[in-house]
């Protein structure tokens, strides 16, 4: 397993940016295919982005393509999530997932989270 902590939560006005960073520890962090998902009070968790081990492969659903980008560093063993032209229907917990394998495109099979982070976004 991987250890992962969140980080870069907060409050935003609609239109704004924020980037949330994820750091891992524990184990081989190139080895992980990562992915962010999202959770509002009373809906379903959502996969809102996965990322390949070398970091080449990318996938967003149509929900936040085009203002989310996922990227990683793998010599700071860190994941982050660049989040762009916000709405207030972006606000959730964010979780930052690890899996083993490269199926990045999957929201299944992710076997280590994050404790969360809090993004709120202001009308």
């Amino acid at each position: 397993q991987v250890q992962l902590v969140e980080s870069g939560g907060g409050l935003v006005q609609a239109g704004g940016s924020l980037r949330l960073s994820c750091a891992a520890s524990g184990r081989t962090f190139s080895n992980y295919a990562m992915g962010w998902f999202r959770q509002a009070p009373g809906k379903e968790r959502e996969f809102v982005a996965g990322i390949s081990w070398g970091g080449a492969g990318t996938y967003y659903p149509d929900s936040v393509k085009g203002r989310f980008t996922i990227s990683r560093d793998n010599a700071k063993n860190t994941v982050y999530l660049q989040m762009t032209s916000l709405k207030p229907e972006d606000t959730a917990v964010y979780y930052c997932a690890a899996k083993r394998g490269n199926a990045y495109y999957s929201e299944t099979g992710f076997a280590s989270w994050g404790q969360g982070t809090q993004v709120t976004v202001s009308s």
